[in-house]
């Protein structure tokens, strides 16, 4: 099966992060990258509760980074491979237009 991040910011900007043949993470490391990156981005949680799931947090950052910073090919291939072990899922698509995660 393939392995890949799909991130859409637009109906012109939509960003594929393939992972086939790059190392799996560990998913406490993948837990505690989205962490420190929802952290130093200063995301803010989209639940009243201030609950923060996993998947919140794997929405969260690219909403709070924008396009651009897909263009550090070593951060985006860091996000695409903490989202995939994180969420336990090989394909992930993220609609930050919509606000929405799927598998």
């Amino acid at each position: 099966m393939r392995s890949e991040v799909l991130v859409r910011f637009g109906p012109e900007v939509e960003i594929t992060l393939p992972l086939d043949g790059l190392e799996p993470m560990p998913a406490d490391v993948a837990r505690w990258w989205l962490d420190e990156q929802f952290v130093k981005h200063e995301c803010t949680p989209f639940k009243p509760t201030g609950k923060v799931l996993i998947a919140d947090k794997v929405l969260a950052i690219p909403v709070a980074v924008g396009a651009q910073q897909f263009e550090d090919v070593a951060w985006a291939r860091d996000y695409a491979r903490a989202t995939v072990s994180a969420l336990g899922k090989p394909a992930v698509r993220i609609d930050v237009a919509a606000l929405t995660v799927s598998f």
